[in-house]
């Protein structure tokens, strides 16, 4: 079997890799035996499709995440050791899953790891962006602001998910009785017309004789049909899941006329928010860069945020290197962070730009939920006036054959 390893060498440089063996502990021994600290090891083999449903019924909600951060923040701002924070939360915690991964973080640190390392190790319960966020914590000291940043930053994410959601609940149900109706109609109901039509010799119109083929089809092969469109989205779910599939859905985010609207205020909120508490615990701006990139969330901003912590290294104003990547940061974060470097208050403009651009985020998605129900209604209505205008049509011009 192929495990795919996280290892800090004794050097304490990061590595990641593949390691061939026959099961889990085979591969820690090997990776062991080359003098490396393992934080997270797995197998690359691939989820089975059950599997994949499995874990997905069984994941932790964000309400459970909210809470968590939460709690956490709490006792560790009643100066709780760490570890007494995680055993409490451990015991007070009802979901199976979050539960069993903080026993298992709690028991890694007793042996030695960091907070981030542990939970790197549980990756499949807390996001990167968690793991990144308490690793900048680590650094900067302020463990109890960055926990109460994000059961804020979960809290307002699922807020604008609920929204969504719900003003979507009504418009997925009357799509989803279009879609069963509508299938019925052009699979059962429609070709049992076209004998009519053909004895009759009425001329139908193009799209008439699009739909009553589409129709004759589908009644023959749309078991076929159902299964080949299930491979395809589960193709689809697992291509996005690989590194090529990841970088073209976060491209999609920021450059699709739509998703950019939404995705890239929130991008640019959590960069602005991250850069806030790095900047606050002193950490230079070329490596608090390297660490944004992992805490943004958008593997493009990763390698984009690397590039420009190279070129600030050289020399470069950070202000300048943003200028170059139009596409990702609009005009408006250069001038800001040029203005911060000329004034030396670069903290507080990148506070002014996490409210803004998060302020920003909110409206659009407001606007967007207000605006999804009336254009659906207007789009299934004029869907289901073709799918009947291409029957009725027909049927005009026959009665009105028999008429003359």
């Amino acid at each position: 079997m192929k495990f795919k390893y996280k290892a800090k060498t004794q050097e304490g440089e990061m590595q990641i890799g593949f390691v061939e063996a026959g099961d889990r502990d085979s591969a820690a021994n090997i990776l062991a035996g080359h003098n490396l600290f393992i934080l997270s090891i797995e197998s690359a083999e691939g989820k089975s499709w059950f599997e994949n449903i499995a874990s997905y019924f069984g994941r932790v909600k964000r309400k459970d995440m909210v809470i968590f951060a939460r709690q956490l923040a709490t006792l560790l701002e009643a100066r709780l050791p760490l570890n007494a924070a995680l055993r409490t939360l451990y015991a007070q915690t009802r979901q199976p899953v979050l539960r069993e991964a903080i026993f298992q973080v709690a028991e890694d640190i007793d042996a030695g790891l960091s907070f981030s390392q542990a939970m790197d190790r549980q990756g499949d319960v807390f996001p990167s962006f968690y793991v990144e966020m308490v690793r900048a914590a680590e650094i900067t000291g302020n463990l109890n602001e960055v926990a109460g940043f994000l059961a804020d930053y979960t809290e307002k994410e699922g807020i604008l998910a609920s929204k969504a959601s719900s003003a979507l609940i009504y418009p997925g149900i009357i799509v989803g009785l279009f879609i069963v109706v509508g299938f019925i109609m052009v699979t059962f109901v429609f070709p049992q017309l076209l004998p009519i039509f053909q004895q009759s010799n009425v001329q139908l119109p193009i799209y008439t004789q699009v739909l009553l083929s589409s129709g004759t089809f589908l009644g023959k092969w749309w078991l076929l049909v159902l299964v080949v469109l299930v491979g395809l989205v589960i193709l689809a779910l697992d291509y996005a899941r690989t590194p090529e599939g990841r970088a073209m859905v976060d491209d999609a985010k920021i450059k699709l006329p739509l998703l950019n609207k939404v995705f890239l205020p929130l991008t640019i909120s959590r960069f602005s928010n991250a850069a806030v508490l790095l900047v606050h615990g002193g950490i230079p701006v070329a490596q608090a860069l390297e660490v944004m990139g992992h805490m943004v969330g958008n593997v493009l901003y990763r390698d984009i945020l690397h590039e420009i912590a190279e070129k600030v290294r050289q020399g470069r104003l950070l202000s300048q290197s943003i200028e170059e990547y139009p596409e990702y940061f609009p005009p408006l974060v250069a001038q800001m962070v040029a203005v911060g470097e000329t004034t030396g208050k670069i903290e507080q403009i990148f506070i002014r730009l996490g409210n803004f651009y998060s302020r920003e985020a909110d409206t659009v998605t407001n606007n967007l939920v207000d605006l999804i129900q009336p254009l659906l209604m207007v789009v299934i209505g004029v869907m289901v006036g073709l799918l009947f205008a291409a029957i009725i049509i027909p049927l005009y011009k026959l009665t009105s054959s028999f008429g003359s």
